[in-house]
């Protein structure tokens, strides 16, 4: 018999349980912290709750509280077991980032309490081959709903692992526009690049992101060594970042670890760069656009759906580094303010997380009206 589970009343907003893989600020992780806010201010109850720790996390600066930790790994018995309970209070669990998948499948089974899993990346890179493939799409099925980040990755959701195309919905990235606005006049850039210990003049590019193979610094850092007249400001930190601070442009590169909040310097800086070989719908695109930044970016996964080509900034192919230096010259030299505009005018009308807070909320009432995995609709229960 299922788990009994506090029974909500009908035209009640449901309660949700937002399930991050840890509590660093990247990736599902931040789209999971921004929607859980945004929740708590609308009024509506929502608690965030992380499987495991990091040693790279740092302090919620959203909240005076640090983000709950279930337990020692992301599916250790203690974690899962502490994750039913935490469900108990909860009317909906929406999961946030892979981990969060086969924990919710394991650790929800056999109770009346449904999750939604967030698919933020391209499902092609991470299960590249039948067997991991199988087992992610019995997992996938275990949901109530499975969203994605843009249509294109919605359809191949549901061709990959042959889902209900009725569970399968598309709600885009967001960010609180709010929190990134655009440098208001050159003294106000200057500022930020005092505020950052960046050089007051010059041409300046942010790339934002975990140093990571994937994310392909050393490309951009290729790129930078094309372009004599341009600078580099790195937010972040990983495994390649002490080869690639020798990299040969590095001189003109300023590594500035993880930052807890970015949006000082995208006031700082001209463009951003985005140089990854994979990637869903990246948030930092999104902060950038809301900053009034354009992009230069590959084009991989569902990057077009930020960036505008020729509109709100370039798309290159990836892996190549010629081209990546030649689009980021022409936006440089091109008319910033007016690709800046329209990046802005594009993330308000479709990632403004005001925007994508109201679709969420239709997504959960309809969820728990009809009833998730052990209720009245179960997982096919979506019209």
């Amino acid at each position: 018999m299922p788990e009994a589970t506090p029974v909500r009343k009908t035209g009640t907003r449901p309660r949700i349980l937002h399930l991050i893989t840890d509590p660093r600020r990247r990736g599902a992780q931040g789209l999971a912290r921004d929607l859980h806010h945004e929740l708590r201010r609308r009024g509506q109850a929502s608690a965030l709750r992380a499987l495991a720790p990091h040693p790279d996390a740092l302090p919620d600066a959203a909240d005076t509280r640090s983000t709950t930790v279930l337990g020692p790994g992301r599916l250790h018995p203690r974690t899962l077991g502490a994750l039913r309970t935490a469900a108990r209070t909860a009317d909906l669990v929406v999961a946030h980032g892979s981990s969060t998948l086969p924990a919710c499948a394991l650790a929800l089974a056999g109770t009346r309490t449904p999750f939604v899993y967030v698919s933020i990346g391209d499902p092609r890179h991470w299960t590249p081959g039948p067997v991991r493939r199988l087992r992610t799409g019995a997992l996938l099925h275990r949901a109530a709903a499975v969203t994605a980040l843009a249509d294109g990755a919605r359809d191949l959701l549901v061709e990959r692992f042959r889902l209900p195309a009725a569970n399968v919905r598309t709600i885009p990235n967001a960010r609180a526009a709010d929190h990134y606005p655009p440098a208001r006049d050159e003294a106000d850039r200057r500022a930020a690049r005092q505020q950052l210990g960046l050089p007051p003049d010059g041409l300046l590019v942010a790339w934002v992101g975990a140093i990571a193979a994937e994310k392909r610094l050393d490309l951009a850092l290729d790129a930078l060594d094309r372009l004599p007249d341009v600078r580099l400001a790195v937010a972040g930190d990983g495994p390649q970042r002490s080869a690639l601070e020798r990299h040969p442009a590095a001189a003109r590169a300023h590594f500035l670890g993880t930052l807890d909040d970015p949006a000082p310097l995208y006031r700082a800086v001209d463009a951003v760069l985005l140089s990854s070989d994979s990637e869903g719908v990246p948030g930092v695109l999104i902060e950038a656009a809301l900053a009034g930044l354009p992009a230069v970016a590959t084009d991989v996964g569902w990057v077009g759906s930020v960036v505008r080509d020729g509109v709100t900034g370039a798309l290159v192919a990836p892996g190549d580094p010629p081209a990546l230096a030649e689009a980021l010259a022409k936006v440089l030299a091109g008319d910033r303010t007016g690709l800046g505009a329209a990046a802005r005018a594009h993330a308000l009308a479709h990632n403004d997380l005001d925007v994508v807070a109201d679709a969420w909320q239709r997504l959960f009432s309809e969820i728990c009206d009809r009833g998730g995995p052990g209720g009245s609709g179960g997982p096919g229960g979506l019209g």
